[in-house]
């Protein structure tokens, strides 16, 4: 591992647009009432065991995350004889990855593990592994974001009251079309694509610098919008477009890989700081065990899953990504100012 001797500059914090969405706002419950702590007058939680901890994502229990989450739960519950419990809500039952994010903040879910663009519209620094075409496979992508640099960024979550745990993967994000669009073979294919996106902004910029539409929708909405045809096209790491059946709905899968989507495992900072030191290292530590579970599923399953896909239906597509590169590459210089020209030079150094 490289040592990382970037001293930060201070960069501008651009407010995106469009960070509020999803038509099942209704369903983030406030489960507050059910963990096992009450709010002093400071709003510092007082942590009584004990302590249930809720946790929600929006893919399937069956999705890697949802695998590694289970072996947390585990563990946690095993080391702490049952005095910290992890209740798992998963496919979007406490609502969409962009709605989670605001129940953390607010103190209404207490863990979630979500894509880094999805954070960046808080701390946009964290965002920045997601930008197009920074890696050319896992091992890379890993180096990366288990380093002393972007230990430093996840900090930035803390004022947002999220603490990062570790880093999950989710995969290369990866194009796929309806029969009616039919395949994405070039950048000129991308052109007026009506695409669903997570409402994370740097993939929607790539989206748009390929001149396709896109468009936020929470993920648990995302097959029923295909079948109807809300949606033209949508994008997603091959793991996850087997483990949630959208071959059912989509006839092409285009491996564009033209985004390496690494996911915080974040749990509230006012609970976590107010943890005993002996249950903050059993957390950490179980943390890192699913989480590297959870990086070994991801790249097995995009190994095997392009086979599994093509065989429930699907063709596979491979495009020449060298004119995909080039139309996305103005996409960096767009979120320079903020994440500073220097950390950007500095990121492709070690990189490269």
């Amino acid at each position: 591992m490289k040592k990382y001797n970037l001293i930060f500059i201070a960069v501008a914090l651009l407010l995106f647009t469009g960070c509020q969405s999803g038509s099942d706002s209704q369903n983030a419950s406030v489960v507050n009432q059910e963990t096992n702590f009450t709010e002093t007058s400071s709003m510092k939680p007082e942590l009584s065991y004990p302590l249930t901890l809720h946790a929600g994502y929006s893919t399937a229990p069956d999705d890697p995350r949802g695998i590694a989450l289970e072996t947390f739960q585990k563990t946690v519950e095993q080391q702490t004889n049952g005095n910290i419990l992890i209740a798992l809500h998963p496919s979007g039952e406490l609502g969409s990855d962009s709605e989670l994010l605001e129940e953390m903040i607010t103190g209404n879910v207490d863990m979630t593990v979500s894509s880094a663009g999805n954070y960046a519209l808080y701390a946009t620094r964290i965002g920045i592994s997601a930008l197009p075409f920074l890696f050319e496979d896992f091992e890379s992508a890993w180096e990366f974001i288990d380093s002393p640099l972007m230990q430093e960024l996840s900090s930035d979550l803390e004022s947002y009251n999220m603490h990062v745990l570790t880093y999950f993967d989710n995969g290369f994000r990866c194009v796929t079309t309806s029969e009616k669009v039919g395949a994405v073979n070039s950048v000129e294919d991308m052109k007026g694509l009506n695409i669903r996106t997570p409402e994370n902004q740097i993939v929607m910029e790539t989206m748009s610098a390929l001149s396709a539409n896109p468009k936020s929708y929470p993920f648990a909405e995302l097959k029923q919008a295909l079948a109807d045809g809300t949606f033209d096209a949508q994008e997603n790491p091959i793991p996850v477009i087997y483990n949630n059946k959208l071959y059912e709905v989509q006839k092409y899968l285009s491996v564009t890989n033209h985004s390496y989507d690494a996911m915080p495992l974040t749990i509230r900072q006012d609970i976590w700081e107010n943890l005993p030191s002996e249950y903050q290292e059993i957390l950490s530590a179980a943390a890192k065990e699913a989480g590297a579970q959870n990086r070994t599923i991801v790249k097995q399953q995009t190994a095997d899953f392009v086979k599994k896909l093509e065989d429930a239906g699907m063709e596979i597509v491979y495009p020449d990504l060298k004119p995909f590169q080039e139309a996305t590459s103005g996409v960096k210089e767009m979120f320079s100012a903020i994440y500073g020209q220097d950390l950007l030079n500095y990121l492709e150094h070690e990189i490269q």
